[in-house]
This record gives structure tokens, C-alpha cells and sequence, in this order.
């Protein structure tokens, strides 16, 4: 399986490109070709789906967007080729915050999802999504605390005091105050 390829920009299509790397033309569908440049280095984040009569690789910009096409495309009757395009017309946060409201019209305006997809999507993800730069933060707060000799419940306790637009360093500062209280 595949993390990522960082390779050069070699053919743009209507749905896919041909990224290169040492010398080896990988071609990756991804939301939005025209956002990539011909001749420029990308890191593109891959996932490959392998089933029996295929072998394909999606791509993606950020790892944020490959997480959440993870978890949609677990979604009953939502496929990669169902999924993938939710990103060139949504953003992730987008897509989050519709899920997690039950935003029905917003879900279906994305090709191939109607009402009843839209409907498994709320009922299978809501509440589940969170942008996993925000989880990766809480996670690295917890460990960091509990690395100071605090204990998990108390940790859980502050966690939600904490904002979460700050930077790591300052949520610590945070929820160390917070801790002494």
C-alpha cells in the first residue's frame, strides 16, 4: 500500500493525472486535475484500491481529504468513484460540518448521492468526523500530559477547555493552567 507518491506532473485528464516518479508514470484520479500543474513536484497522499478486476490509485493533496474519503467510502453503497468527486466540489471541513448537521440539500448536490446515500452518509458518520489535524493535536496534548505524570481523567476533564486554535505549545500552557486549578 501506498502513502504517498511525490513525483513530477507529467498529463493532466479530465479525471486523473500522470504523476512521475523515478521514471515510473503512476496515474492517479484525484477531485480536481486542473489544481495540479504540468512539470511541477507534488506530494500526492494515495489511496489504492485493489479488488480483483482492478488495480487504482486515488489522490489526494492533503491528508485531511484522504482520511475522509477513507471513512466515506466505508459508508454503505459509496464507492472511491462516488466519493472522489465530493472533494472537487466540497471541502473537507464542508463536508464535515453537513454530515454532522444532517444537511441533506448540501449532501446531494454532489453528483451520484442522492437522498438516500445522503441519509447512510448522516446516519453512518455523524458525530465520527472530526479534520484529523484536530484529533492529531488532542492526541499529542494527552500524550504530552500524561508524559508530566497527569492522569487521563483528569486530562479528559480540561481537554475541552482548551482551544483548539492554538498553537500545540500554547495548548499546553493552557491546559497546564487549567490543570493547577
Amino acid at each position: 500500500m501506498f502513502g504517498y507518491i511525490k513525483g513530477e506532473v507529467k498529463v493532466i485528464n479530465s479525471n486523473h493525472i500522470i504523476l512521475e516518479n523515478n521514471g515510473i508514470g503512476y496515474i492517479v484520479f484525484v477531485p480536481n486535475p486542473y489544481s495540479f500543474e504540468i512539470d511541477h513536484d507534488y506530494i500526492v497522499y494515495i489511496y489504492n484500491h485493489l479488488r480483483e478486476d482492478e488495480n487504482t490509485l486515488y489522490g489526494f493533496k492533503t491528508i485531511e481529504e484522504k482520511a475522509l474519503f477513507l471513512k466515506l467510502i466505508n459508508v454503505k453503497g459509496l464507492g472511491p468513484k462516488t466519493a472522489l468527486p465530493m472533494f472537487g466540489v466540497g471541502s473537507v471541513s464542508g463536508i464535515i460540518d453537513a454530515i454532522d448537521r444532517e444537511n441533506i440539500l448540501y449532501l446531494t448536490k454532489f453528483p451520484k448521492i442522492g437522498d438516500k446515500l445522503a441519509r447512510q452518509l448522516i446516519l453512518d458518520l455523524k458525530g465520527k468526523l472530526t479534520s484529523s489535524k484536530e484529533s492529531s493535536v488532542s492526541e499529542e496534548l494527552v500524550e504530552v500530559l500524561t508524559g508530566l505524570g497527569y492522569k487521563l481523567a483528569d486530562i479528559k476533564k480540561v481537554l475541552p477547555k482548551v482551544s483548539e486554535d492554538l498553537t500545540i505549545e500554547n495548548q499546553i500552557k493552557e491546559a497546564l493552567k487549567l490543570m493547577l486549578k
